[in-house]
Order: structure tokens, then sequence, then C-alpha cells
């Protein structure tokens, strides 16, 4: 007489609620902790600093993470399928880049936006044929791909800067304007939070990011083409980078060679903080901004005591070190 053993993993992948709820107490609790964490800062830094709770600060703090929170989004779905992207940077900055040069020709600049963003979902789509035909891995795939973005962008503009003063009006208002006093690129970054949060958490099509981050092998028998879902993601991430780039573009009027060096730290560290896991299957849009707001509270905080700007890489690379090392120790437990 044999014992049945049911396997957790492959009953959760057969049940979408069941698969659901294997990640529900884990991540809820991350979620609730880092509100914790931020309203503390707040309380802190209000006795701290008499300019923290100002509005004027307020506003800047969501201006400064509501463009990088737009390429959070894909980069916490990436990274849940169990991929990594570390191009955003390079691919945001190309997105700059050749929206600018061809408004520069003579192209409208919603055309040439439309067309970078669209640039931008091909190199996504390279790479993720890269990863799904090649059977590359993400890390070494975006890497290449980092220095191909970068050095694209160089080529462009010889390394000197594209200065788009005569932009029209409604175009900077993308990057520039309000509606009752709140910048519209904010207005965009919740919007694109609210839907793809929505969509992570409900739709079937996005509950297979899930399923194979968590076990392909498992997926597949399942049914679910786990190809096409990484393919898929890998594409939005970059897409979403495209859009990034151009809201950047219309917020600056100009658009620079080395923009968003480093810009990759920012976002992992925001993924990862907000429970996004290397292992793959788990994490949350919601989590992943909480996140980067985190990380935005933190380098405000450190501006207003004073604290030497080189420090704050210093810091974010230290909060990024400890929310690893706390999620590896977690599924060590588990397992």
């Amino acid at each position: 007489m044999t014992n049945n053993v049911i396997d957790p993993t492959q009953t959760a992948i057969a049940s979408p609620s069941g698969f659901m709820r294997l990640f529900t107490q884990t991540k809820n609790m991350r979620e609730f902790t880092l509100i914790l964490i931020i309203a503390a800062l707040f309380i802190s830094m209000s006795f701290a600093s008499p300019y923290f709770l100002t509005w004027a600060n307020m506003k800047a703090m969501l201006l400064s993470f509501s463009t990088e929170g737009i390429i959070v989004v894909g980069m916490t779905m990436l990274i849940i399928v169990g991929g990594i992207d570390l191009s955003v940077g390079a691919v945001m900055c190309l997105a700059m880049v050749m929206a600018a040069k061809m408004f520069i020709l003579g192209m409208n600049p919603w055309l040439a936006s439309a067309l970078s963003i669209v640039f931008c979902g091909g190199i996504g789509a390279l790479m993720g044929l890269c990863v799904t035909k090649i059977g590359l891995h993400h890390f070494i795939v975006t890497l290449a791909f980092m220095g191909l973005a970068r050095g694209a962008s160089m080529i462009i503009t010889q390394g000197t800067p594209i200065s788009l003063f005569s932009l029209p009006p409604e175009f900077k208002f993308v990057g520039q304007g309000t509606i009752w006093g709140v910048p519209f690129s904010i207005l965009i970054f919740f919007v694109v939070v609210i839907i793809s949060d929505y969509l992570l958490r409900n739709a079937t099509s996005f509950r297979k990011i899930f399923y194979t981050g968590s076990n392909e092998k498992a997926a597949e028998y399942s049914g679910v083409r786990t190809d096409r879902v990484k393919f898929g993601v890998t594409v939005l991430c970059s897409s979403l980078c495209g859009l990034g780039g151009i809201i950047y573009m219309s917020k600056f009027g100009a658009a620079t060679p080395n923009f968003g060096v480093g810009l990759e730290l920012n976002i992992i560290a925001a993924a990862v903080i907000g429970g996004a896991s290397f292992n793959g299957g788990q994490g949350s849009v919601f989590g992943a901004i909480l996140g980067i707001a985190l990380l935005s509270v933190v380098s405000s905080s450190l501006i207003l005591l004073d604290v030497n700007v080189y420090w704050q890489d210093f810091i974010k690379g230290l909060i990024l070190l400890i929310a690893v090392a706390l999620d590896h120790i977690l599924h060590a437990k588990k397992s």
C-alpha cells in the first residue's frame, strides 16, 4: 500500500485561489511592515525637520519616485516570473534620446514618442527571444542590452545632451503640467499602478506570471505557455521603460545620453524590498511601490538632515542587501 503524497506546489498551480493563498500571508505581512516603517519615518522626520511634512516636500517625493514607480511595475512582474532586467536605465535613456532626435529632425513629438516606446518594446522582444528561444538567462541578456542601449544613446547624441526648448506646451504638460494642483506625471503613475496591481491580483492571464515563477515545470504540465509568459513580461518591462523615458523627456525638456545610470539599483531594490523574491513566484505591485516610497522617504530624510550625498547610494545598497538577506532566510526556513 502506497501513501498518497500531495505536492503543495502542484495543488496551488491546479487551483488559482489555492495558489494565491500560498503567498497572501507573507505578502500582506511584508506590505504591512513597510507601511509601519514608512509611518515611523514620517513621525520621526516630522520632529527632526519642520520642512518634511510640507506639501512642497511631499510633492517632491512623489515626483521623485512616480516615474521610477512606473518602471518598478515591470521589474516586479519580471522578478516574479523568475527574471531580472539590468537594462532599465539604459532603455529608458534610449527612449528619451530617440524621441528627442526624431523631434529635432522634424517629427511630431507625439509620434516620435510613440515610436520610441514601440522600439523599446522591440528591445524587450529581442531580450525575450534570447531568453525563451536561445535559453540565455535574463541577467546575461539584459546586461548585454544595457551596454547596447547605452552605446546607442551615445552614438545618436555623440555624447552631447539634446535640448528641446521648442517642444509644444501640450507635450510639456505630460511632464510639467498639473491637474487640481497634482502633477500630471503623478496621475499617470497612479493609473499604471492601479491597473497593473488589479490585473496582477485578479486577471487569470496575469496570475500565470506567479505560476511560471513559482514552478515553471509544474506550470507547463498544467497547460501554461511559460515561454509566452516570460516573453510578454520582458516586453512589458521594456515598454514601461520607454514610457518612463518619454515622461522624463517632457519633464526636463532635454535628453542626455548618460541619464538613468544606476537606476536599476533603485528599481530592483524597491521590488525586492516590497516582497518580490529572486526565487520567483512572489511579489506584488503595491508592495514594490511601498518599497520605492520607502527609498524616497529615506533619500528625502537624508537630504533634510544634511547627510553627505555620497552616503545615499551606500545606504540604499545596504537596504537592498538586508532585504535580499531577509528574503533568503525566509525561504530557507520554509524549505
